[in-house]
């Protein structure tokens, strides 16, 4: 895989946070941090990359709605959430506390609260905050249940992801252990939430991971899609409104993730997934094969379907997040290549194909957020 070579620096630069692992083979707390980057899409290269913070497992990242503030989770048994002004291209600390289970892996920042999806005890945890960002009262931590049918990842509840619906008056909290999409009121002044039944229920054995909402959430139109790790399947979501005024879905139709196959012993295992900036594409990373998938979406009178344009391959290894960057000429991604320790930028053209744009290494990388306004 070749890159371009690098042109003279351009106005369009984008800041990028990005969440890291313990680097393979090492234990967590022996290095691992939050790092700043810069991508200067114009010229196609990463610049200024350095370690902002370091502190243990911070698996996935969170700006506040302003930007602010950047909410790091501790991906360890003893589960934390820490918070952090963002000034400039420094973090100061704002306080830790702790994340309401085991091994947070997933984070979003609310105006009042941050929510968090705890993997190993299954649990969702809301953290109201207070004007300045911090933290603010006790956390409200809501038990998962249930189980599925792969006995190996499937044995309890695997909170693995959190967002919040398109009207903003509900958090979806997607389950991969027990192939549920629970639901939870948001209450309040936006501080806090409280249960609120299933979403939708997936097929046995999909292993729901991430979720992202289409068209606006109104009865009759709104959709959704959401990637089975376990399954290697996209499922799309028909959204209503049920009787207690909120969304809930039921799935319609199903995909394959990709169409590029695994290793033989390895598999295929779905991990992010995202729209294109104006909503007509849809991405897919999936680990194993090592390739961000490419779908149209495409509105028919009954509804919505994904048509498969291309299988981005990578240069990195274990594609675990990435971003969508909106972009003159065309979305850019940018890929976090967990287990090969690379950050890579892929432009998106016209007819589905990708070209790559720029390559870094750095170590473990886990998520990647962009903050887009550069001023402290």
């Amino acid at each position: 895989m070749t890159f371009p070579p690098a042109e003279p620096a351009s106005s369009d630069v984008r800041r990028l946070w990005l969440g890291t692992y313990p680097v393979p083979g090492t234990a967590s707390g022996t290095g691992e941090g939050v790092w700043r980057v810069d991508l200067d899409v114009a010229a196609g290269r990463f610049d200024g990359a350095r370690q902002v913070v370091v502190t243990p497992s911070p698996s996935f990242v969170a700006l506040s709605p302003d930007e602010r503030t950047l909410y790091v989770v501790g991906e360890e048994s003893s589960g934390t959430l820490s918070a952090f002004g963002v000034d400039g291209d420094r973090l100061e600390p704002l306080g830790t506390v702790p994340s309401g289970g085991a091994d947070p892996c997933h984070v979003v920042a609310a105006p009042a609260a941050v929510w968090v999806a705890n993997y190993s005890s299954g649990t969702f945890t809301t953290v109201p905050l207070d004007g300045s960002g911090a933290f603010a009262g006790e956390p409200t931590v809501h038990a998962g249940e249930g189980s599925g049918p792969d006995a190996d990842r499937q044995e309890g509840p695997h909170a693995h992801f959190v967002v919040a619906t398109p009207d903003g008056t509900a958090v979806w909290v997607v389950d991969l252990g027990a192939d549920v999409v629970r639901r939870y009121r948001v209450t309040g002044d936006g501080a806090g939430t409280a249960p609120a039944g299933t979403a939708v229920t997936l097929p046995p054995g999909t292993g729901p991971r991430h979720l992202v909402f289409g068209a606006a959430g109104t009865a009759g139109e709104g959709f959704a899609f959401v990637v089975g790790e376990l399954d290697d399947q996209v499922h799309v979501l028909a959204l209503r409104t049920d009787d207690d005024g909120l969304l809930a879905a039921a799935p319609v139709a199903a995909v394959p993730a990709c169409v590029t196959p695994g290793p033989e012993g390895v598999g295929s295992f779905p991990s992010h997934v995202a729209l294109s900036s104006d909503g007509s594409r849809l991405y897919t990373a999936v680990r194993g094969p090592d390739v961000v998938s490419v779908f149209d979406v495409v509105r028919d009178p009954g509804g919505v379907r994904l048509v498969h344009r291309a299988d981005a391959p990578l240069a990195g290894v274990w594609p675990r997040h990435f971003a969508v960057l909106d972009a003159a000429g065309g979305d850019v991604l940018v890929v976090a290549g967990q287990d090969s320790s690379t950050l890579e930028a892929l432009r998106v053209r016209a007819d589905g194909a990708t070209e790559p744009l720029a390559l870094l290494t750095l170590p473990s990388p886990a998520c990647v957020v962009e903050r887009r306004i550069l001023e402290g």
